[in-house]
């Protein structure tokens, strides 16, 4: 019986280290939030590919007059009306200290690319999302939310 208990308790700490480890990093679903209605807008998968964080649209949640195919119509080149979901909107982020700096991230709304780094929250949550045009200081930061 000891030897039960021993094993489910190395197994529930081993569990418990992996779920925190998981924490610590960026890589996962995120929810974004719109700017406008502050609403629920998207999810976005975060894998790391190569040192590199990349982020793909898994799901858009629909507001009044979009349209359903949600196609990137401002977008351009080989993005040009393409679906925004499966579309990678992330990328380049490398590891800086604290954040993910020198990556690029795309706004499917306007279609314009901006230079990114992002910032995990301590307890792993929260993902500050700073887009910026230039230097950081001239930009806009999104707070984006695990998905469970």
């Amino acid at each position: 019986m000891r030897s039960v208990v021993g094993k489910l308790a190395v197994a529930g700490v081993l569990l418990g280290t992996a779920a925190w480890a998981g924490t610590t990093s960026p890589v996962g679903g995120w929810r974004t939030i719109d700017d406008n209605t502050g609403k629920e807008r998207s999810i976005v998968r975060i894998n790391e590919v190569n040192g590199e964080l990349q982020g793909m649209v898994e799901k858009i949640f629909d507001r009044p007059g979009d349209d359903p195919r949600h196609l990137c119509k401002n977008c351009k080149g080989e993005r040009k009306d393409k679906p925004v979901v499966g579309m990678t909107i992330l990328w380049g982020l490398k590891k800086d200290g604290d954040e993910w700096s020198d990556g690029e991230i795309l706004d499917p709304d306007n279609g314009r690319i901006y230079r990114c780094k992002v910032t995990l929250s301590e307890d792993g949550v929260r993902l500050n999302v700073r887009g910026f045009i230039g230097i950081s200081l001239i930009g806009r930061t999104q707070t984006w939310h695990r998905e469970p």
